[in-house]
């Protein structure tokens, strides 16, 4: 592992810390049925979080599966999976906190992000 690779993840791992510190003073300070644009902060709050959470995440699996070396689109990747768990969990929180979440739904949304993934992945 590079320096580089190590400060990236040391970043997002700090930018993750702050995301989740926010979401603890967006959850426990607001009340969503109060003001509709609170919960949607906060599921948005929610959704970045668990991305920068991700991110690091996404990049270790792979760096590990490859025997401890760091591939030159892994960032990329990591990056964008991230991108794709901060959107899915955002909107699940949003359409949790307006009562219209359903199991078909979820199920939808998820086959939907994991075919444009896998699209995305393929090594050409």
């Amino acid at each position: 592992m590079d320096a580089r690779d190590r400060l990236g993840n040391c970043f997002f791992v700090g930018a993750a810390l702050i995301a989740w510190l926010a979401v603890a003073q967006t959850v426990t300070t607001t009340y969503p049925r109060e003001n509709a644009m609170a919960g949607l902060v906060g599921a948005g709050l929610i959704g970045v979080a668990c991305g920068l959470t991700a991110v690091p995440l996404c990049w270790l699996v792979p760096f590990a599966r490859h025997r401890r070396i760091a591939l030159l689109g892994d960032w990329g990747r990591a990056i964008r999976r991230g991108t794709w768990v901060a959107a899915v969990i955002a909107l699940f929180v949003a359409l949790r906190i307006q009562a219209v979440l359903s199991l078909p739904i979820a199920v939808f949304v998820v086959v939907l992000v994991l075919l444009a993934e896998i699209t995305l992945s393929m090594e050409r």
